[in-house]
């Protein structure tokens, strides 16, 4: 119970106390008029004002009952109305001021869900019958609830299995639900999702609003609702479908289910009272195609019903009084409730008919419905069992009550076409027969699919680029096992035992299993199968590793012997490469990629994730079709642990080679006669891998730039160490086919051993014989200035009158043997003159 209605109930309990003792056997009035009250719903602003169809219809029905002289003989039914604006409290006023106004009221009709529900909950208490023509809140078909309560318009919950039918009829398995927030909408909404459940419909969404519905349907877009049932009042309709043609939910790939008791123009009216944005002509594009389920409301059959009239009858004399009342039929302006009209029609019929089989019976016991009060529990069991027998052709078709107080009557299905309604069958919920038009249009030309398909495209390598890459690869591969024959075939030439022929093999193999994982990088879901797909991904890893790992590997451990023999070697100059000491270099980095590689694999293997992408639209389609873009990719459960350690690890020695070859940049060592073109080798190899990795972290997610980038950059070191180191050896193999002298390629390698050998004494005797000839120009500097020194002794001696004649003879041989001495070109010349000199002199 709502707290509006709890309200309500409460008032009428008070009045009730209070104004019993005052009403009991209070009839007035003449004695040949039976009272009935009327609640008409005429002059709102919201909900269903359908008593502006619905109060004309009831007084025609009036005045042909009264005119009826076998019915309700020596009596008139009377009755008495007032507007209760579809307002639940303005309708318990209304109410109010029937019972407690004179006459006194035999049975009360009603309109409008909200207000019949306030209406039938209170009227118990007066036990008084409801009769309500245009209430379809399934929640009226509680007996408990509401014991007293019948109605001639058919429950909502009726639409629900012809909804159910007509998506299962369409292939409709998924669908969503807009609600008004209103008691009638609410529980048919519980019990289409119960109807729903049971026949396997998804509902996508169920989104309600209060009066603005502006964020509802934007919700309905948001989760790509395409079928889509519509609960709610004509008023809140309009807005509604003004919000569908903004949010262009609509057209041929949405269907909307609206509910059939609107009149037929209901969308083209009160737009500028209600504040309606959109103009008539986009409210018709947006109405344009949508469906309605709605109780047959008016006899199908040209038959003659109780009145005397047929259905079109009755709808030429309805038709004459709406013209009456102002209302423009003639150009289709028809009021609120004409669809629900025929009901209020036939709803004083059933008044009737009950009130005179009720007469028959209390004749039997001498009774008169004049007799009836609000206390009197008999009369009003009198008064519900006959109406609960009541049966009759009315112009809405048969008119029979289930055993809730329901109506049992078939659904009619209507599509909007062309701007206007068009029949498109019926439905038997008892029988479960639906009689089918096939009259339907829909826009497009098809049924509309009930979602968006979404269509997975796996995105994969680009094929012309692929077989590409492959052919370079494969190029490659072909270059290096012809490298590693010419290797072999060599292998006693001195150019290539000096570059240590094993570790270049091995460097080449590496090569090779590089270039294979390249062919495997552009293998995906067009050449393997998903559940293959994980051994591929186990393939890249170990051979990009190991293959980087043996081809630079082998380039590592020549740069780092070279620079072990610039800083231990120096005192050995004869000291020899031991080729072990490579290998085992090698085969310890080999090891630990074998470690971790291993235990990736074993305790958390690489496997196939999808990356999904946005949904794109295709390329040219009329279907409602959408693209879901995957891509695979290679990851394990902690792929970020594992790949820090691989490059970790790979990083480690990349940069400590980068190291090493630029501090044996410009050394050369006849061991290993290739140093320098190795160096550069890791030059290339480092820088490449340094932009690489990342990079093709950050552009993974685009297939074709990611392989074409990795590919190159592994093709291209590849290709430029197999140049860097081979080629020189390939050319001094042509140039040199007997192993002669070494050319200006490989400088270091082309002497013999045993001219390496007699190299190496001149070295040592030349050695020796600078340290003499240092000795030795120290002795004549010092002889010399013994001379000088001597020569100035003499001179003095000469002044003095000495032995002049004598120091003249001897002066000139010492100074021509010095001068001669001076220009000798040998040291040992030299030395051999100066001691000539001194044992000549002394």
């Amino acid at each position: 119970m709502t707290s509006d209605v709890a309200v309500t109930f409460w008032i009428f309990l008070l009045c009730l106390i209070g104004g019993s003792s005052h009403l009991s056997g209070t009839w007035a009035g003449r004695p040949d008029e039976l009272h009935i009250g009327g609640i008409f719903p005429i002059a709102g602003k919201g909900g269903w004002q359908g008593g502006q169809a619905c109060m004309p219809a009831a007084r025609l029905a009036l005045d042909d009952v009264n005119k009826e002289p076998n019915l309700l003989p020596g009596f008139k039914l009377i009755l008495h109305s007032n507007d209760s604006e579809c307002e639940p409290g303005l309708g318990a006023s209304v109410m109010y001021n029937l019972l407690y106004n004179k006459p006194q009221k035999l049975m009360l009709l009603a309109g409008c869900s909200t207000v019949c529900t306030t209406v039938a909950e209170a009227a118990k208490m007066w036990n008084l019958i409801v009769l309500c023509y245009g209430a379809s809140s399934p929640a009226l078909s509680d007996r408990k609830r509401f014991p007293t309560l019948f109605r001639t318009h058919p429950s909502a919950t009726v639409h629900n299995p012809t909804r159910i039918k007509l998506m299962k009829k369409f292939g409709w398995s998924r669908v969503a639900i807009l609600q008004q927030a209103e008691e009638v909408f609410i529980s048919t909404v519980e019990d289409l999702e119960n109807r729903c459940m049971e026949a396997g419909v998804e509902i996508v969404t169920r989104q309600s609003f209060l009066s603005d519905p502006t964020d509802a349907v934007r919700n309905l877009r948001r989760q790509d609702a395409r079928i889509i049932v519509g609960l709610f009042y004509v008023v809140a309709a309009r807005r509604v479908l003004c919000e569908m043609y903004k949010q262009q939910l609509y057209g041929r790939a949405h269907v909307w289910f609206f509910i059939g008791w609107y009149e037929d123009n209901w969308y083209e009216v009160n737009l500028e009272n209600e504040g309606i944005t959109c103009t008539v002509e986009q409210m018709r594009i947006a109405a344009e195609g949508h469906l309605t389920t709605e109780a047959l409301m008016w006899n199908q059959n040209n038959q003659t019903t109780i009145s005397g009239m047929t259905a079109e009858e009755f709808r030429h004399r309805l038709n004459n009084a709406l013209i009456d009342e102002g209302y423009d039929i003639n150009h289709d302006r028809y009021p609120e409730g004409y669809q629900e009209a025929p009901l209020a029609y036939d709803a004083v019929w059933s008044v009737a008919l009950a009130f005179n089989k009720t007469m028959e019976r209390l004749t039997l016991r001498k009774k008169s419905l004049r007799d009836f009060t609000y206390t009197d529990k008999e009369i009003a069991d009198d008064i519900y069992a006959a109406m609960n027998s009541t049966q009759f052709l009315g112009v809405s078709g048969v008119v029979a009550f289930s055993s809730q107080g329901d109506r049992i009557a078939l659904t009619q299905i209507e599509q909007m076409i062309n701007g206007k309604y068009e029949k498109l069958g019926y439905y038997d919920t008892q029988l479960d027969n639906l009689t089918w038009l096939n009259t339907e249009q829909w826009i497009g030309g098809k049924v509309p699919q009930d979602r968006t398909i979404v269509t997975h495209v796996l995105r994969t390598v680009s094929l012309p680029l692929f077989v590409c890459m492959c052919t370079i690869s494969s190029c490659g591969i072909f270059v290096a096992l012809a490298l590693i024959i010419f290797n072999i075939w060599n292998k006693h030439r001195r150019v290539i035992q000096s570059s240590h022929p094993v570790c270049n093999t091995i460097m080449l193999f590496g090569v090779i299993i590089c270039l294979i994982s390249v062919i495997l990088l552009g293998m995906d879901g067009r050449f393997v199968s998903p559940e293959e797909y994980p051994k591929i991904c186990q393939a890249r890893a170990w051979l990009l590793s190991t293959g980087f790992t043996l081809a630079y590997g082998a380039m590592f451990s020549k740069v780092w012997r070279v620079h072990r023999f610039t800083t231990k070697a120096k005192t050995d100059p004869k000291k020899k490469v031991e080729p072990w000491k490579l290998y085992t270099m090698v085969s310890g980095l080999l090891s630990v990629d074998l470690v971790i590689l291993l235990s990736w694999q074993i305790f958390d293997p690489l496997q196939r994730i999808l990356e999904t992408f946005p949904l794109e639209d295709p390329v040219s389609t009329t279907d409602d079709i959408k693209i879901r873009p995957e891509l695979e990719h290679c990851e394990s459960e902690r792929n970020s642990m594992w790949l820090g350690l691989v490059y970790g690890f790979k990083g480690l020695i990349l940069v400590f080679g980068l190291f090493l070859a630029y501090e044996t940049r410009s050394i050369k060592v006849k061991q290993i006669n290739d140093s320098r073109y190795v160096g550069m080798s890791i030059y290339n190899v480092v820088v490449l891998c340094l932009i690489t990795a990342p990079v093709g972290m950050v552009i993974a997610s685009q297939q074709d730039a990611s392989f074409a980038f990795i590919a190159l950059a592994v093709i291209f070191c590849c290709f430029l160490s197999m140049l860097l180191i081979f080629v020189p050896k390939v050319i001094e193999v042509i140039r040199h086919p007997k192993d002669k002298a070494e050319s200006k390629y490989n400088p270091d390698s082309g002497i013999s051993k045993e001219d390496e050998e007699r190299y190496q004494k001149l070295l040592t005797e030349n050695e020796e014989l600078q340290r003499l000839i240092s000795q030795k120009e120290e002795k004549i500097r010092v002889l010399r200035q013994r001379l000088v020194e001597r020569d100035v002794n003499m001179k003095g001696t000469e002044l003095n009158g000495a032995t002049a004649t004598t120091s003249l003879a001897v002066q000139p041989q010492p100074s021509s043997s010095i001068i001669n001495t001076s220009t000798h070109p040998t040291p040992a010349a030299t030395l051999a003159i100066t001691q000539d000199t001194h044992e000549h002199r002394t």
